[in-house]
């Protein structure tokens, strides 16, 4: 009964921990070549967490299906650390990352990919996650 009750606990406890994809929007249309923000936002949570990166990529859907971000990032356009600060209510803290937009990318569906690691609690429990967003590059 206490390990069902321990993994409740884990799983609630990550969950609470999750980032956002802010920006780019879903659907929207970016030019090769170009600068975007990408807004990573992160939630407050009743938690503690220490946040420690995360990775930002691109990668191409315009001819195969997108891959889970899990299994594949694409070019990576940013990888460094994440310190989410408050700006405007009633959005979460955020981080934006000014990217550019590979000139010699293929256009088409694309996929913006997000690797976030934090740490949780007081144990300091490793916590990652990959996060996507669909895309147009034109």
């Amino acid at each position: 009964m206490n390990f069902f009750a321990s993994l409740a606990l884990f799983a609630g406890v990550a969950l609470a921990q999750n980032a956002g994809i802010g920006l780019p929007t879903a659907g929207q249309q970016l030019s090769k070549g170009s600068d975007i923000v990408v807004q990573v936002q992160r939630p407050n949570s009743l938690t503690g967490s220490t946040e420690m990166a995360v990775a930002i990529g691109i990668s191409s859907c315009a001819t195969q299906a997108c891959a889970s971000p899990d299994e594949f990032m694409g070019t990576i356009l940013y990888n460094g650390p994440f310190k989410p600060e408050y700006h405007e209510s009633p959005t979460p803290p955020y981080q934006n990352f000014t990217v550019t937009v590979p000139s010699s990318f293929t256009a088409g569906n694309a996929q913006i990919n997000v690797a976030h690691a934090t740490l949780i609690g007081a144990s300091q429990y490793p916590f990652l996650e990959a996060l996507n967003r669909t895309v147009v590059v034109v």
